[in-house]
């Protein structure tokens, strides 16, 4: 079993920044992980995707987080974490921890999130 724990949400003023963070733990050497990655999800909409990152360094970014949102990833912790800047009172959601495994099986895994409050 793979755990997933998010840490970093909170409230934040717009145009201020936060730093989500993930870590993967738990039968994480039985499995590959190949991409991690943030998805959010605000009251009332769909789950979203806000940006991945593969093993390998390769990014990928919703446009609204494109140029204001960077994510990066620790290998040997497992750990992916989000820096989210300029934050505008839209963000605000559930932002959601993923982790993808190709092996043994295409495999997702989820955090149980983190509330991003933006407002004044």
């Amino acid at each position: 079993q793979v755990q997933l724990v998010e840490s970093g949400g909170g409230l934040v003023q717009p145009g201020g920044s936060l730093r989500l963070s993930c870590a993967a733990s738990g039968n994480i050497f039985t499995i590959n992980i190949n991409a991690m990655g943030w998805y959010r999800q605000a009251p009332g909409k769909q789950r979203e995707l806000v940006a991945t990152i593969t093993s390998g360094g390769s990014t990928n970014y919703a446009d609204s987080a494109k140029g204001r949102f960077t994510i990066s990833r620790d290998n040997p912790k497992n750990t992916v974490y989000l820096q989210m800047n300029s934050l505008k009172p839209e963000d605000t959601a559930v932002y959601y921890c993923n982790a993808h495994s190709n092996w043994p099986s295409d495999t997702d895994y989820w955090g149980k999130g983190a509330l991003v409050t933006v407002s004044s």
